[in-house]
């Protein structure tokens, strides 16, 4: 059975939708499921190559790419992009958090679920 072995989360530090929206949940998530979280910031010269490749190679990228981004990385080092932000405000990426974290798929990744 795949087992998640990280969260990495793609964000910046001014963003409200990444920090403390986010980051706190993404914290959430990691420890539920006794992982380690990974923080790419975006701003960082020695995290943004790593946040882009991320973004670049799973998630929603486009120019200007939206953060934040949450990724479940597997130990079969399978990676799936399973969050973004939201620009209709930060009520909307809250509402999304709840949703995710209600949802079947959050409860089988404890279980080792893809």
């Amino acid at each position: 059975m795949t087992q998640v072995s990280r969260i990495s989360i793609v964000l910046a530090k001014w963003c409200p939708h990444c920090n403390p929206l986010s980051l706190e949940n993404a914290k959430k998530m990691s420890d539920y499921l006794q992982v380690p979280l990974r923080v790419l910031d975006i701003d960082s010269p020695s995290e943004s190559g790593q946040a882009d490749a991320l973004v670049r190679d799973f998630g929603d990228n486009s120019e200007g790419y939206i953060i934040p981004q949450v990724f479940v990385e597997y130990s079969n080092d399978t990676v799936q992009h399973i969050f973004s932000g939201f620009s209709e405000g930060t009520v909307v990426t809250k509402r999304r958090w709840e949703d995710l974290f209600s949802s079947p798929y959050y409860a089988s990744l404890k279980k080792g679920g893809s």
